[in-house]
C-alpha cells in the first residue's frame, strides 16, 4: 500500500482535541459518547466524568436522563469484554462486531464451572427462561431481587478448590452478564445510591436487529478511524480485541488508506486526509479509564513514556490525567473532603497552569461534594488523594 501523505503528531493532537470534544464542547451526552464511539463504563463514575469533560454544561443530570429515562445511551459489554456506554443506535454494531465470540467463550466457561455441580445446557436454558419471565412481570429488578424471584440464580459452586483464591460463585453472578452479552438483558437504572453507585437494575433487552459480522466490524472500524484516526492496525486490534485478520478485513472494507506518522505507517479513512485546523488552547481533566487515553495502544505522541509509571496501574488501566493541548501533562485526584488536587509533570507555562486550574474548579463545582474514587488505583492518584 502506497502512503497517501504524512500526518504529524501535532496534527494528531489537533484532531484529538476537536473530534473528542475536548477543545470544542458537545451539547449533549449522546454527542459526547459518539465523539469517542463509546464511553468506558467499567467504573460507573467514569461515564459521568468523561461526559462532563466534553459537555458545554456538565453535570450528572443530562447523563442520567440519557441512560435511564430516554435510553439514548445504553450500558453494555463490548470491545475487549469491557463494559461501555454506547449511543443506542450503535448497540447492534457493537454487539455483532465484538460480542458473539466473547459470549460463546463465556458460555463454555460457565458450563465448565457449573457442569460439575450438575448443571447442563437444559437447566441453564430453563433458568434463563425463568429470568425473562420474572422480568416480564417485574419490568426491572436488581440481581438480589432476581435471586428471590428465580431461586436457581442463588445456587453456588466452588471454584479454584484448594487454592488461596478459592471462592463460591453463584449462578446469577455469571448468568445475568452472559444473558446481557447475548442481547437478552440490558443494564438499567441504578439500584439506589448516587450516580457513582455501581449497582443497577436488570431489564429485558429490546429485540436486537441482525447484522452480518463483517458488516458490523467494518462499521466499527469506520467509526474508530473517524474518531481516533490516524491509527495503526495494532491500535485497532488492541482497542477492539479482534484478530489481526479481522482488523485487516474491516479496514479494507472501509477503504482505509495508509499515511506516514512520526512513528511509522498508520491508517485513515480515504476522505480524511485534509488537515484539521488547530483549536484554541485547551485543558482537560479526564477520569480514570477515559476513552481518549485508552483509544490507542501506541501512545508516545500524546503521553510521554516517563509519565506512564505514575499514571497507569499494573494491568494497564489509566488513572485520572491532566491534558494540555493534546498531551498528557499530569494527573489529578480527589481527597476525602472532596477537594480536587492535581500535579503537573511537564511545564505548561502560565497559560496552561491557569487553564488547568479553571478546569479543576469547574469539575469541583459540578461534582458538588460527591466523592469519586477510581476502581483501579494508580500510584499518582493514590499519592495525591492522601489527606
Amino acid at each position: 500500500m502506497r502512503s497517501s501523505g504524512h500526518i504529524s503528531g501535532r496534527q494528531r493532537r489537533a484532531r484529538l482535541g476537536v473530534r473528542h470534544r475536548l477543545a470544542v464542547k458537545a451539547a449533549t451526552p449522546e454527542e459526547a459518547a459518539a465523539s469517542v464511539v463509546a464511553l468506558h463504563g467499567t467504573d460507573p463514575p467514569t461515564v459521568f466524568l468523561s461526559a462532563g469533560a466534553r459537555l458545554a454544561a456538565p453535570g450528572p443530570g443530562p447523563v442520567e436522563r440519557a441512560l435511564y429515562d430516554d435510553r439514548t445511551l445504553v450500558r453494555m459489554t463490548g470491545m475487549r469484554r469491557t463494559v461501555f456506554v454506547v449511543p443506542a443506535e450503535l448497540v447492534p454494531m457493537v454487539h455483532w462486531s465484538t460480542m458473539a465470540p466473547v459470549a460463546r467463550r463465556e458460555r463454555r466457561s460457565l458450563m465448565r464451572t457449573f457442569g460439575e455441580g450438575g448443571w447442563d445446557e437444559t437447566r441453564i436454558a430453563a433458568a434463563e427462561a425463568a429470568v425473562l419471565r420474572a422480568l416480564a412481570r417485574a419490568g426491572e429488578a436488581s440481581a438480589e431481587e432476581l435471586g428471590a424471584l428465580v431461586p436457581e440464580l442463588r445456587e453456588q459452586v466452588k471454584v479454584a478448590a484448594g487454592k488461596p483464591y478459592e471462592a463460591l460463585v453463584s449462578l446469577g453472578s455469571r448468568l445475568l452478564p452472559l444473558m446481557a452479552m447475548d442481547g437478552l438483558l440490558v443494564r438499567g437504572r441504578r439500584a439506589g445510591g448516587t450516580w457513582v453507585s455501581g449497582k443497577h437494575l436488570w431489564g429485558a433487552a429490546p429485540e436486537l436487529p441482525a447484522m452480518a459480522v463483517p458488516e458490523a466490524q467494518a462499521e466499527l472500524a469506520r467509526r474508530w478511524l473517524a474518531a481516533f484516526g490516524p491509527g495503526t492496525e495494532a491500535d485497532l486490534k488492541w482497542w477492539t480485541g479482534w484478530t489481526l485478520s479481522e482488523v485487516r478485513r474491516a479496514v479494507s472494507a472501509v477503504g482505509a488508506v495508509e499515511v506516514e506518522l512520526d512513528e511509522g505507517p498508520g491508517l485513515v479513512l480515504p476522505d480524511d486526509l485534509e488537515e484539521v485546523p488547530e483549536p484554541e488552547p485547551w485543558a482537560a481533566l479526564l477520569p480514570a479509564l477515559d476513552p481518549t487515553p485508552m483509544g490507542w495502544q501506541s501512545r508516545d505522541w500524546y503521553l510521554p513514556p516517563e509519565h506512564r509509571a505514575g499514571l497507569f496501574d499494573r494491568n494497564g488501566n489509566v488513572g485520572p490525567t491532566v491534558w494540555w493541548n493534546g498531551r498528557v501533562v499530569g494527573g489529578w485526584a480527589q481527597r476525602p473532603d472532596g477537594e480536587i488536587v492535581w500535579r503537573l509533570l511537564d511545564d505548561v507555562g502560565a497559560q496552561g497552569r491557569a487553564a488547568v486550574e479553571a478546569e479543576a474548579a469547574g469539575l469541583a463545582a459540578w461534582l458538588g461534594g460527591v466523592r469519586v474514587t477510581p476502581r483501579f488505583r494508580t500510584p499518582l492518584e493514590r499519592e495525591l488523594s492522601s489527606p
